[in-house]
């Protein structure tokens, strides 16, 4: 399968391009801080030779990974690879890197852009996800400004989101939350609420506004099969009369 490269864009009217200018204000400049720093720390520690970050390249996802094949891809901007989140242009078992930045909250089906990640991924490749979280103070201002960026995102449950992982044989492998702060767009007041980063983490861990997760593709293993060997009885030794009987015979027979 052939894919554009170069600065293409996909569509015009994609929600990622209007998220990427929401993460220009400063409750986005805050967002997207927190989840560079998670992406800064879990990619370094991850290997192989190709690895793909999917839309979103505002927020660089494999800054400090060393693998020598990255690219971007997306429906929009700076992307290498043009392509919408659904219809991934990589070969089966090709990757050993994916970076969804909020892919999931804003593509038109999540669970294809999941099975399309399980598609690509080689066997214990790894899936790096973030995405909004609907039990948190900004799940419930989402509640009333539902029309509005970013409160318009899908905001998946947390449990839903691993069992659709489960089904697809992908296993979460670690976690985290980031940005306790209130999601409000004045600078000053993110900045008087800073404290909130370590209280919650420390107090309420599961109600930051974003997730964090690192997956991995697990491969299970083939069971060896043993065949069903009959078993022989072991025949036993002949008693001293058979033994006297095939003697007599034998000497009858040189008569």
């Amino acid at each position: 399968m052939t894919f554009s490269q170069g600065h293409t864009h996909v569509g015009d009217a994609s929600p990622f391009r209007h998220f990427a200018d929401w993460l220009s204000t400063p409750l986005g400049s805050y967002v997207a801080a927190q989840e560079c720093g998670w992406f800064e720390r879990t990619a370094a520690d991850l290997f192989g030779y190709k690895a793909v970050q999917l839309e979103l390249p505002v927020i660089d996802c494999l800054k400090t990974n060393r693998m020598p094949w990255r690219a971007t891809a997306g429906s929009f901007g700076a992307c290498q690879v043009a392509c919408l989140p659904e219809q991934l242009p990589f070969a089966n078992q090709s990757l050993d890197l994916l970076a969804l930045p909020h892919v999931l909250d804003f593509c038109n089906d999540p669970h294809q852009v999941l099975r399309e990640a399980e598609r690509v991924l080689l066997p214990e490749g790894r899936l790096l996800i973030t995405g909004f979280n609907p039990w948190s103070l900004w799940g419930l201002k989402r509640l009333r400004h539902r029309g509005e960026l970013p409160w318009q995102a899908h905001f998946l449950a947390l449990p839903r989101l691993k069992d659709w992982l489960t089904l697809l044989g992908l296993e979460t492998r670690r976690g985290e939350f980031v940005c306790y702060r209130p999601p409000v767009q004045r600078h000053n007041w993110l900045e008087k609420t800073r404290f909130l980063e370590d209280a919650g983490d420390r107090w309420w861990p599961a109600a930051g506004g974003v997730y964090c997760l690192e997956v991995i593709k697990r491969v299970v293993g083939m069971r060896i099969i043993e065949p069903q060997w009959r078993r022989v009885p072991t025949p036993q030794p002949a008693t001293a009369a058979v033994e006297k009987l095939r003697q007599q015979a034998a000497k009858d027979r040189c008569k």
